[in-house]
C-alpha cells in the first residue's frame, strides 16, 4: 500500500476502501452543485460507486477520504495521480462533497497537508493540476496555496452548461 492514513490539525486522512461507499458519497457524485466542475456527469449508483472504489483501491495509488477530527465524518477525498516518474510529479484531485462543510477551510488545510506529504514524503518535485477557469473558488484556493498557471486550455468541454477554459496550473517543491 502507497499511501498512509495521518492527520493534520482539524482532519484525519484515510485510504478511501470500500468502509467510504456510502449513500453520502452517492448523493455526492449525483449533486449539480457538488459535481458542477468535475469530470463525472452524475447518474452513480452504490453499485458504480463500489467498483471505482474497489478499482482505485487496486490501483494502489494516493488516494485519500477527508475527514473530520472531531466526529469522524467523511467530507471529500483527496487524491495525487497519476505519478509521472520520469518527470518525479503527480497530478493532484480534490473533491469536498459535504456541503455542509463548504467554506471552512478544509480544502485548503487538506491540500497543504497532502502537497507537504507529496513533497516530504514521496519526494515529488512538482504538483499539477487542471481546473475549470470559471471555478473561481477552486482557482482562488490553488492561487493561495502558491500554484502558479501554466496553461490556458480554451473551449475545452461544457461545464455548468457552457463551453469553458480550463487551467493548467502546478506547484514546485521548494529546495
Amino acid at each position: 500500500m502507497k499511501n498512509i492514513d495521518f492527520e493534520s490539525e482539524r482532519l484525519i486522512y484515510k485510504r478511501v476502501s470500500a468502509e467510504h461507499v456510502t449513500d453520502a458519497y452517492v448523493n455526492w457524485m449525483n449533486d449539480p452543485e457538488v459535481n458542477m466542475y468535475l469530470e463525472t456527469g452524475g447518474n452513480y449508483t452504490l453499485n458504480l460507486l463500489k467498483a471505482y472504489v474497489e478499482e482505485q483501491f487496486k490501483k494502489d495509488i494516493y488516494f485519500w477520504a477527508i475527514h473530520l477530527k472531531d466526529s469522524k465524518k467523511h467530507i471529500g477525498n483527496i487524491k495525487i495521480d497519476p505519478i509521472d516518474l520520469k518527470a518525479n510529479s503527480g497530478e493532484y484531485g480534490i473533491l469536498m462533497g459535504d456541503k455542509m462543510n463548504w467554506g471552512k477551510g478544509y480544502a485548503k488545510e487538506a491540500s497543504l497537508a497532502i502537497i507537504n506529504y507529496c513533497f516530504d514524503v514521496i519526494k515529488l518535485n512538482k504538483i499539477t493540476l487542471g481546473v475549470v477557469e470559471d471555478n473561481s473558488n477552486a482557482v482562488l484556493l490553488y492561487k493561495k496555496i502558491g500554484f502558479k498557471i501554466d496553461a490556458i486550455v480554451e473551449g475545452t468541454k461544457p461545464y455548468n452548461n457552457k463551453i469553458s477554459n480550463s487551467l493548467r496550473m502546478s506547484l514546485h517543491a521548494q529546495n
